[in-house]
């Protein structure tokens, strides 16, 4: 029999495995950060190409295209969506609000989120106008879509809307040219 004070020695000397119980402890943390900023870097990417669609499909409006070819709503739609064929579910994601106004310090930009007060969760209620005047008229359009995050349940939760989703906005103010 081999006494109680060798083995506890031994114990004490033996490093096989250690390597393993640290990564046990610090691997969770370290994928847990590594998805998040994976995610973030999402977000900020298809916020970015948003942001450009909307200027593009802008200026559809600002030099009167839309206007001259009697754009309806979903034909600007369609217009968007074939500038976001990558990333977005465009058909069944994407909200358009053009409104137009007859100065600049009273467009409304406030983002379209409202709290529920039965349940106190955030949603978004889908602007839905068409609105894209005439000649030098002030115009504002919008896009959103509701982006879906996964890295929530870890810790890190970037949503703004209920279900786990990131409203991206992306907007332009300008007045229409005189076409």
């Amino acid at each position: 029999m081999v006494p109680k004070k060798n083995i506890l020695r031994r114990f004490h000397h033996n490093r096989r495995g250690s390597a393993a119980v640290e990564f046990a402890l610090v691997g969770p943390i370290f994928f847990a950060v590594l998805f998040a900023i994976i995610e973030l870097a999402l977000v900020f990417f298809a916020s970015q190409i948003l942001e450009t669609v909307t200027q593009d499909s802008a200026r559809l409006i600002m030099t009167g295209q839309a206007q001259n070819a009697k754009f309806t709503q979903s034909q600007f739609k369609d217009a968007v969506c074939a500038k976001l064929v990558v990333m977005f579910d465009c058909e069944n994601g994407i909200s358009i609000d053009v409104q137009n106004y007859p100065a600049f310090d009273i467009v409304d930009v406030s983002a379209p989120i409202v709290t529920d007060p039965k349940d106190g969760k955030k949603k978004f209620v889908p602007p839905n106008n068409y609105l894209p005047g005439g000649p030098g008229d002030i115009v504002m359009v919008r896009l959103f879509y509701k982006w879906p995050l996964f890295v929530t349940s870890l810790g890190f939760d970037i949503s703004n809307i209920d279900g786990s989703k990131r409203l991206l906005t992306a907007t332009a103010a300008f007045q229409n040219e005189p076409y």
